[in-house]
């Protein structure tokens, strides 16, 4: 059966994503008075065979930014919770200052904003801790000054985060924890992304060990070159994912969750993980692979039933390595941002 299909793409202006948009007209107008709260869900990317070009959003954990006008010029980190005092509060060392300083700079605003980050995500965790606070406070602070920029611009103040906290400016977990379901970058220069289909029948599961891997080392690992028939075997995994995708086909998507380039060398860092693997496609996972940089694994699934199994089946893999790890389930869908607006009178109470 022959599927019609729309692309939605979304290219943004040429330039470097560090070249803010000039001050065109001040927001002073438009600005909201209230706090604003937003919330950025947890994503994985890579998606096997696509990486640092693809990922998904997660329906459930996440970090949530608050943002608010203070007296105090620049950007103000008031409180950290959720990290155990590993994050910095110097707004200019912290993703979530930076995207606000960045914002704030694109329109011309010299006025003080405060910011709270409360982190759901582990640090180090593979499915977009950073991302997700960087899509927070991107969300939080446009909304403050009057959403200056739709959702697809804020991903490259969101890449300026995801810059700062680990030292490389990709799209792959920013752009779907802002857009919401499967995106793929589709350029880097100039910044495009296309929001592909999310089938209605296809769920995850994700298992995060506990305990963390840092980006720097995960990536300090990768191949300096890579042979042309790894690159080809690549090429085509990702093909047949994005076919998969689009036509709804479940055999297409389960053979292109592999990974030639980075597994083979991250895998060793991540203890327990071949177990992992084998008892995920044993409990009916469409294969599995490393979520993002690790150490959490994916496998994606043809239903919530065989999700939930399959991440319980994770959970005792790592176990019998004597690692504690939280196994998370639950459907792909496109979903809009969630952004709280609270009135001074209740934030007083």
């Amino acid at each position: 059966m022959r599927h019609r299909v729309q692309l939605t793409i979304h290219p943004l202006p040429p330039s470097d994503h560090r070249q803010l948009l000039e001050p065109t007209i001040s927001a002073t107008d438009n600005m909201i008075t209230e706090t604003i709260i937003a919330f950025a869900p947890a994503t994985v990317a890579n998606v096997g065979p696509g990486f640092d070009i693809m990922g998904f959003s997660l329906s459930g954990p996440g970090d949530e930014v608050c943002a608010s006008w203070t007296d105090a010029p620049g950007v103000t980190i008031a409180h950290i919770s959720g990290d155990g005092g590993k994050l910095p509060v110097d707004a200019e060392r912290n993703c979530v200052g930076v995207v606000a300083a960045a914002l704030l700079a694109a329109r011309g605003i010299t006025r003080g904003v405060r910011l709270t980050l409360t982190k759901g995500l582990p640090l180090g965790s593979g499915m977009g801790s950073s991302a997700a606070s960087s899509a927070a406070a991107a969300l939080a602070v446009n909304t403050l000054i009057g959403s200056p920029f739709p959702p697809r611009e804020l991903v490259r103040f969101a890449m300026i985060g995801e810059e700062r906290a680990c030292g490389a400016a990709h799209a792959d977990n920013v752009a779907p924890a802002i857009l919401g379901g499967f995106v793929l970058v589709a350029s880097y220069e100039p910044l495009t992304f296309v929001e592909l289909p999310c089938p209605s029948s296809l769920f995850y599961a994700v298992i995060n060990p506990d305990f963390a891997l840092e980006t720097a080392v995960s990536r300090s690992v990768l191949p300096r070159e890579v042979p042309l028939a790894t690159t080809i075997k690549q090429s085509a995994a990702l093909a047949r994912l994005l076919c998969g995708l689009y036509q709804d086909d479940h055999e297409l998507i389960t053979s292109s969750l592999v990974d030639y380039l980075a597994e083979p060398v991250r895998l060793p860092l991540i203890p327990g993980s071949e177990t992992v693997k084998r008892a995920a496609i044993d409990a009916g996972g469409y294969n599995c692979t490393i979520s993002g940089s690790g150490p959490s694994l994916f496998s994606l699934c043809p239903s919530l039933e065989v999700a939930e199994r399959v991440g319980q089946a994770m959970k005792g893999a790592f176990a019998t390595h004597d690692i504690n790890a939280t196994a998370h389930t639950g459907q792909i869908t496109r979903h809009p941002p969630r952004i709280s607006i609270i009135s001074p009178k209740s934030t007083d109470s």
